[in-house]
């Protein structure tokens, strides 16, 4: 794998993003995140994963680049498909996910991040979804993951104002579990991680599996229709002018 490594201590498989200079996400890298799980799911000596990034970030957003590559809003929200496919499958694997966020976990990283169980964050770790700055909107379920963790109000400011909360509100916000300085953070991350690996496989693959009933159908169809209007807003005139300020370093001019 180009994107990613991982390593087994104990029970506990530590997983790095390795994809400089800000581990964003990539088609490949969520093509690789469903591979690792493949071989993860098989493997019995692993217990627990423990997903963090390396560098200066946890994962910066998505690949704004490979945006540029895309030439219809059909491929677009196919992208974005793909992408909710995989961090569902996270959501719902057998064995527990803590993703441990430094740095930043803003748009694709961030809906990265919320499709693990359990999200430990620096204090000053900056998360959030600044998807319209670029006139685009949210594709690998993060519309609606979101609010279901915040609710509504507070995921209508992240999302509307693109404005990221650092780890201390994110934890406040219920957007993460806690909260730790940065130079402890992986080391309570795998303190956490050794725990919950001393516990009966069986039984924390029945507790996922019940978790995911706190999701109703309206969830699912929300996140399909969030995939369309992905690839819709992609082909506005808007969405290119977001992209292009991007790539520029510069304010995007929105025309409506």
């Amino acid at each position: 794998m180009e994107s990613l490594s991982w390593s087994l201590e104990g029970k506990v498989a530590t997983v790095l993003i390795q994809r400089p200079p800000a581990n964003a996400l990539a088609s490949g890298l969520i093509n690789e995140i469903d591979s690792l799980l493949d071989e993860l799911e098989e493997n019995a000596d692993v217990r627990v994963i423990l997903l963090k990034g390396e560098g200066r970030f946890f994962s910066a957003g998505a690949d704004i680049k490979e945006f540029t590559t895309i030439e219809s809003g059909e491929e677009f929200s196919k992208l974005a498909r793909r992408g909710q496919d995989v961090f569902e499958r996270m959501e719902n694997f057998s064995k527990p996910i803590i993703a441990a966020i430094h740095g930043a976990a803003l748009g694709g990283g961030l809906e990265l991040a919320m499709g693990c169980h359990i999200r430990l964050v620096s204090e000053n770790a900056k998360l959030g979804l600044p998807e319209l700055q670029l006139g685009l909107v949210p594709g690998f379920a993060g519309s609606q993951r979101l609010p279901k963790l915040v609710g509504r109000a507070k995921a209508a400011e992240m999302l509307l104002t693109s404005d990221p909360i650092s780890g201390s509100e994110a934890v406040e916000w219920g957007l993460a579990n806690k909260a730790y300085p940065e130079d402890q953070l992986f080391d309570k991350a795998k303190e956490m991680a050794d725990k919950i690996a001393k516990k009966s496989p069986g039984a924390m693959k029945a507790a996922i599996e019940l978790l995911s009933y706190s999701k109703d159908d309206r969830f699912y169809e929300g996140v399909m229709r969030e995939a369309d209007i992905f690839g819709d807003v992609f082909v506005s005139a808007d969405a290119k002018e977001g992209i292009s300020a991007f790539m520029e370093k510069r304010e995007p001019h929105f025309k409506g």
